[in-house]
């Protein structure tokens, strides 16, 4: 079997995989010559988590550090030492990149081309399973504003953040109103001059407690494993009771975020202008703020924020609609994400190329027609890894059923009814949704071609449920082995 990637995902997916499966033959495939992911990807001042590490961590392996919204170098040590508790390193081929993944039913394999530090190869497997994440890693969004190319300053999109890069002393501008942007105004605020945040429109941000007292308490009575699940369960059903609380009642929701805000920020900052969104909570993702640390940044002075929209970039900053010239010595482009499905490679099965916007989505984890293929993508309205745990332990029970009936072959099956209705997966009004959602995989007309951002069902249906519920199509294809081995045994036999 094949794991593509070797971040977050694609760790916690291959460690199940090796203790559930030990006598499978793996192999991860990794891009870059780390692995890590996002986290190794993503260097810029102050990264951290959006989500707490009790519930982004595997269920696996206890987080065992303090802060529970952690760094981004913690949760890279932490990915790191998954892989090393678990002897997977010696698993993982480096700078190896799948460009296209060819099923064949007659042979019952995929066969992947790739480049593996510069020389092409082929390489076949059973079982696919893409951990590559959701968003282009070779490029962020970057809207071409009038005037662009005029400015002398320094330009930084914090997907690719030099090394090196010093802000001490300068006027940076940071363009952005997303997790990036409220990380990044309070890190870089220590140092510049002063950081002005420029955003279209406001988003909803929440404060809270950069450490989990309750999981730092139990820690010191409980045995490590212990502490961790009791805390991640507490974390897991505090989250569905507020998101169900929320949805109940989305104008009570909206004063309550928008409340923390003022109360937080008093008369110190125009947060009627700044932090009232239009949208209702639930649409987007809520920002995450750990310790108050962007509204320390805004309180102090050493931060502000303007909200407007950008009439052009000048050689020296920034001029807004309204007129006001933003002066800059560096300008950061928190912009966003591009989407992109299974890391870029192209899909074939039996001759025929397959169009992502055509697929749809089967119960979260595989497409439409598509044989022996699991991807791994997490929740939008919790952590991410809490599905790709239940999904890998769904694919080694997946795994185990076939071979027990000698079976080859799994295919979701949809037919034109499951096709009616069609709809975009994430129901987030976010631009990096709205700019690609027509370029991918899409709900069907209902289950299991439909799929809510609900963990407590998935744990149900994925870990406890049954394989052979009526929603898979299994077979046995005839095992073709490729010519050069045909012609070996051929030659083995004669002998």
């Amino acid at each position: 079997m094949i794991v593509v990637g070797a971040g977050l995902s694609g760790i916690g997916a291959a460690r199940w995989l090796k203790v559930k499966r030990p006598g499978d033959r793996m192999t991860i495939l990794e891009e870059k010559p780390r692995l890590g992911g996002t986290w190794d990807l993503f260097r810029y001042p102050g990264i951290r988590s959006d989500s707490d590490m009790h519930t982004m961590g595997y269920a696996f392996k206890p987080w065992t550090e303090a802060k529970a919204i952690a760094d981004g170098p913690s949760i890279l040590r932490y990915v790191q030492e998954t892989a090393e508790e678990n002897g997977l390193l010696p698993l993982i081929r480096f700078e190896t990149t799948v460009r296209r993944a060819a099923w064949s039913t007659a042979e019952g394999m995929w066969r992947l081309e790739v480049v593996e530090r510069g020389e092409a190869k082929t390489l076949t497997t059973r079982f696919l399973f893409g951990c590559t994440g959701y968003y282009d890693h070779h490029a962020g969004h970057l809207p071409q504003w009038e005037g662009y190319g005029d400015y002398r300053g320094t330009l930084v999109h914090p997907q690719f953040w030099p090394e090196g890069l010093d802000v001490t002393g300068k006027r940076v501008v940071l363009i952005g109103s997303g997790a990036t942007a409220v990380t990044l105004t309070p890190a870089l605020a220590e140092t510049a001059a002063h950081v002005t945040q420029v955003q279209r429109s406001p988003t909803y941000v929440v404060s809270r407690p950069g450490e989990d007292a309750f999981a730092n308490g139990l820690r010191r009575w409980l045995p490590d494993r212990l502490a961790y699940s009791l805390t991640r369960w507490r974390t897991i059903l505090a989250g569905r009771m507020r998101r169900r609380r929320f949805a109940k009642d989305l104008p009570a929701a909206k004063r309550l975020l928008v409340g923390g805000v003022a109360k937080a920020l008093g008369d110190a900052v125009d947060w009627r202008t700044h932090f009232v969104p239009s949208y209702w909570p639930g649409q987007q993702r809520i920002c995450a703020v750990p310790d108050d640390d962007f509204f320390t940044a805004l309180k102090s002075g050493k931060g502000s924020i303007v909200t407007g929209t950008i009439a052009r970039f000048t050689p020296t900053g920034l001029r807004m609609e309204d007129g006001t010239e933003l002066e800059a010595d560096v300008i950061v482009t928190a912009t966003g994400l591009n989407l992109t499905f299974m890391g870029g490679m192209e899909l074939e099965v039996d001759g025929q190329p397959i169009d992502p916007a055509k697929l749809l989505i089967f119960k979260g984890f595989m497409y439409s027609n598509v044989p022996n293929l699991v991807y791994f993508k997490g929740y939008t309205n919790a952590s991410w890894t809490l599905k790709v745990d239940l999904v890998a332990e769904y694919a080694c029970r997946l795994l185990d059923y076939m071979d027990r009936r000698r079976l080859t072959q799994v295919t979701p099956r949809a037919g034109a009814q499951a096709f009616a209705k069609t709809g975009a997966a994430l129901k987030f009004t976010s631009g990096y949704v709205l700019r690609t959602a027509h370029l991918l995989p899409r709900h069907g007309a209902d289950f299991p071609w439909i799929h809510e951002q609900d963990y407590l069902w998935d744990r149900k249906t994925l870990k406890r449920g049954r394989i052979d519920d009526g929603t898979l199509d299994f077979s046995t294809a005839p095992v073709v082995l490729p010519r050069a081995q045909r012609a070996e045994a051929a030659r083995l036999a004669a002998e």
